[in-house]
């Protein structure tokens, strides 16, 4: 029930209940009233009584004194009048006329007047009405005038007799119950009156308070465009401008704060829905992408970036299927990094083609957002796994142009939702792109560090770095390293003959014939100079004693083009096994290197492999 209606039902049962109440006390009130005019009428009557009487004594007509007494029962109001002697006056002047006897109906009352010159009143009920009875004395005194003494041989205070008369109630009655009907009827229209009056004044508190509720309504589910019609200038008024306030400030707040969160994300926010549960989330999602930001910069390397991306993917959003790839600029290829949560897995929802060539990939080319879901068959390249398949593909721009791709295969049910939630994973992949590029950008300074800038092998540095988590990782696959010492034969003469330009180019093609012998889990070593090391893994000295002679044998035959003609030079090598040889991997270096020495002192062009009586300690320590 609305507020206006339980008021006006209040007051309605209130005003009932004044109405009965006054109904009440005026009924009992006008009763006492009633009961009061009549001993009032009484008492008059029975003083006429008693002066007519008087009068008559002394006049002498007392013998006509019932005619008397019956003009007086014609007064209005009056219905029987009986005068009653009492003892002394029946002494004295006898019994009088039979009206003058108390009847049976008086005789009880008329004693204990007489007895005690106490008046008696009752209401008895007789022939169907209500009738008002009293029975007054007579009492004789001396201070009157005229004296009752001198007729009278009594004493002051003598009870001469007492004079009975009936009132009817009905008229009194009758008018009593119009009064309080009349009253009870006044009392209703003026309560009538009061809640029309008051209906009137609770219409603009029951507008405002159903326009508060509508518009505080609307205001909860995200909409402040309501406002409240204004009734009245007093405290209702007041409350109907400040909610219009409050609204107005709600409303342009909220959309600023829209507005700017929705530039921040690179979004532009629909004006449907709710628009405070929508901003808040978008401001949680910003919190939770600086808290993302803040993770990323401290990881070590990009693939603990990826990881974070594929963690938000699968565990914030739910995405059960995903690609991330990475993009080589300078090689135009594009690599899988994470394949549904698999690091290194080959592509599987994409034509390989983007491997080899990442011009093929739409957003990789274009740099922006490829919405299958909006627009399918936007991309040619995808591959649905399943019917109804579609996706999103969301490049990281990294200087400029995309680095990587994230792809998000979405189901035909799954795809409205994932519609909305593509600009929120836009905002991390923003956010990743800078600290990926930062990332990149120091994995090339250091493995820059760690290459020779001439060869494009890697230098001794990286050896002293790596070496011990890949002896370890040997070890614990309890498996072996061969070590190769390489050294061209006669180098210095390539420099003093043919200057240092040609110098280089035959280190240059060495590195080349070394890269291509071996595998891409070998390591391959300037080491300094002419002078090169190969480590190559899970690999025991027979089989590098193979490799090393095909090396040979290639370098050997590679003819390297000078002015004036081509140079061919000849390689020495020395091998030794990790960790048969030894167990300390340095050592084998110090083995190789005193192979190498035996296949130069041998007479050079030739692979040796190391011995134990190779060793001398006095002339290499």
């Amino acid at each position: 029930m609305k507020l206006k209606n339980r008021v006006i039902v209040f007051c309605v049962s209130i005003l009932a209940v004044l109405v009965v109440m006054l109904a009440a006390l005026s009924a009992l009130g006008i009763r006492y009233f009633s009961l009061y005019a009549a001993e009032m009428h009484v008492r008059s009557v029975a003083e006429t009584v008693k002066v007519g009487l008087t009068e008559s004594m002394v006049n002498g007509t007392i013998d006509k004194r019932q005619q008397f007494l019956n003009r007086l029962t014609t007064v209005p109001g009056v219905q029987r009048i009986q005068v009653i002697r009492g003892p002394a006056v029946i002494s004295q002047y006898g019994p009088g006329i039979a009206a003058e006897r108390a009847s049976a109906k008086d005789a009880e009352f008329a004693d204990q007047v007489l007895a005690t010159g106490r008046e008696k009143i009752e209401v008895v009920e007789m022939d169907n009405q209500l009738i008002f009875r009293a029975v007054v004395p007579y009492v004789a005194n001396d201070l009157d005038t005229p004296n009752c003494l001198k007729c009278h041989a009594v004493t002051s205070g003598t009870v001469l007799g007492a004079v009975a008369i009936d009132i009817p109630l009905a008229e009194i009655r009758r008018y009593g119950i119009l009064a309080a009907v009349l009253v009870s009827l006044a009392m209703f229209l003026a309560g009538l009156a009061g809640l029309a009056i008051l209906r009137r004044m609770l219409n603009p508190l029951s507008e405002t308070a159903r326009a508060v509720q509508e518009v505080t309504a609307h205001a909860v589910g995200g909409d402040f465009s309501g406002r409240i019609s204004n009734h009245s200038s007093d405290e209702v008024g007041d409350i109907a401008r400040n909610i219009n306030r409050l609204m107005e400030s709600l409303d342009r707040e909220v959309s600023t704060i829209r507005a700017k969160v929705g530039q921040l994300m690179g979004h532009q926010v629909s004006d449907g829905g709710n628009q405070l549960s929508l901003t808040t989330e978008m401001v949680e999602s910003l919190v939770t992408v600086s808290q993302f930001k803040q993770a990323i910069e401290e990881d070590q390397t990009k693939l603990d970036i990826y990881l974070r991306i594929a963690e938000v993917l699968g565990q914030r959003y739910d995405f059960k299927r995903f690609s991330i790839y990475e993009v080589a600029a300078s090689k135009n290829r594009m690599t899988p990094i994470l394949v549904d949560g698999e690091v290194g897995a080959n592509c599987r929802y994409c034509d390989p083609q983007i491997t080899v060539d990442s011009s093929f990939c739409r957003a990789r080319r274009t740099g922006h957002e490829v919405n299958a879901v909006e627009f399918p068959g936007l991309c040619t390249m995808f591959h649905p796994a399943e019917p109804g398949d579609t996706h999103i593909c969301l490049p990281i721009t990294q200087t400029g142009s995309a680095g990587c791709v994230v792809q998000m295969v979405i189901s035909a049910e799954h795809s409205p939702l994932a519609r909305l939630m593509a600009p929120f994973i836009a905002v991390y992949l923003r956010e990743a792109g800078p600290v990926l590029e930062a990332k990149r950008l120091m994995e090339h300074l250091r493995e820059n560090s760690l290459r020779d800038a001439m060869t494009g092998l890697y230098n001794r540095r990286f050896l002293e770095e790596y070496i011990g988590t890949l002896v370890s990782g040997t070890q614990r696959r309890k498996s072996a390293i061969t070590v190769l010492m390489l050294d061209l034969d006669f180098f210095k003469q390539v420099n003093d003959t043919h200057g240092h330009e040609v110098g280089d180019k035959v280190l240059k093609t060495l590195a080349d014939v070394l890269l291509r012998n071996v595998r891409s889990s070998d390591i391959a070593v300037r080491y300094g100079g002419e002078e090169f090391l190969l480590a190559l893994m899970d690999t025991g000295g027979d089989a590098a004693m193979a490799v090393a002679e095909k090396i040979r044998a290639e370098v050997e035959a590679t003819k390297v083009p000078i002015a004036g003609g081509m140079l061919q030079k000849t390689i020495s090598i020395g091998v030794a096994e990790f960790p048969s040889d030894s167990d300390t991997f340095w050592q084998i270096v110090k083995f190789a290197d005193v192979a190498l020495y035996a296949a130069k002192a041998g007479g050079r062009n030739r692979v040796v492999r190391f011995t134990p009586d190779m060793w001398d300690v006095n002339a290499h320590y």
